[in-house]
């Protein structure tokens, strides 16, 4: 339980934090389209504006509440936590996987199943490897997401509880990505569903981020399964369901929600979420955590 001298403490870091992580966010993106020109894809307007996040949580920690890093999760653990790194490297393209097969199973996508015994050809398995190495080689720069919402800012929400603290993590995560809806990042036919849609996969995928980000004890699990979700299961849907079957941007998210659904039930239904217990001054003590 927080103490009394570190509760002001948490809501002013969470208030800073989140002011430099909206207004930085925001203000260079207005910044970079309306006065530089640049396309919402070039990496310049993107880079600054996606590693906001992790540059609130450093000038947070550093100056504004002086907390340090000793629960930020910055160690690879890779003895302990190998089995997650290979979790968050596997689990995007197994889910890509999943939802063509959905897909396919719906009638909305006729696969290509040119390859070996009735597999995928080797061209295709080729671009999907590829994809995972450059999801593997971009891990640092989605740390700068990582860093700021699942390291810095679920564990000082509802004091850390689980459900809801991770439920507001998404939200916020999902709110913060609206203005690419409107830079051309991603076009929706129906904004409002779009949007909606949108939230719901932030917050899944912030379900499964957490899970990985306590149970290796490293904010690098988190950011690899962060960056294979953008380079390859979001690059795989957009390319096959949207370039090829043309079933435009919300489609192939909203069929992507069905396993992620399962995956997170399946964490809910099993008791693998982790529960944090409370230490008297957590602004000075990394967390603690235990399962079920």
């Amino acid at each position: 339980m927080l103490t009394h001298h570190t509760k002001p403490v948490t809501r002013k870091g969470v208030t800073v934090f989140l002011l430099i992580s909206f207004a930085g966010t925001w203000l260079w993106l207005l910044f970079a389209r309306a006065v530089l020109g640049l396309s919402s894809l070039h990496p310049l307007l993107q880079l600054p504006g996606f590693c906001m996040p992790g540059i609130a949580a450093v000038v947070t920690r550093r100056w504004i509440t002086s907390e340090g890093f000793a629960d930020a999760g910055l160690k690879l653990h890779l003895k302990t936590a190998w089995r997650y790194y290979g979790v968050a490297w596997l689990g995007p393209p197994l889910i890509a996987a999943a939802t063509l097969a959905l897909a396919a199973a719906l009638g909305l996508w006729n696969p290509d199943l040119s390859g070996p015994g009735g597999l995928p050809g080797t061209k295709e398995l080729a671009i999907v490897l590829g994809l995972m190495m450059a999801a593997l080689f971009l891990t640092p720069l989605y740390a700068g997401e990582e860093f700021g919402w699942t390291s810095y800012l679920r564990p000082r929400l509802f004091g850390g509880r689980t459900v809801p603290s991770t439920i507001a993590t998404g939200l916020i995560w999902a709110v913060w990505h609206f203005p690419l809806a409107f830079i051309g990042y991603a076009e929706f036919t129906n904004l409002a569903t779009g949007l909606a849609v949108w939230t719901l996969s932030f917050q899944l995928q912030e379900i499964i981020l957490m899970w990985l980000y306590q149970r290796s004890g490293s904010v690098w699990v988190a950011s690899l399964a962060h960056a294979g979700n953008n380079m390859v299961l979001f690059l795989i849907l957009g390319e096959t369901l949207d370039g090829k079957a043309g079933l435009g941007t919300i489609t192939p998210m909203l069929l992507a929600l069905a396993p992620m659904a399962v995956i997170c039930l399946w964490l809910v239904g099993t008791r693998r979420l982790p529960r944090e217990r409370r230490t008297a001054n957590p602004l000075r003590a990394g967390h603690v955590v235990r399962t079920d």
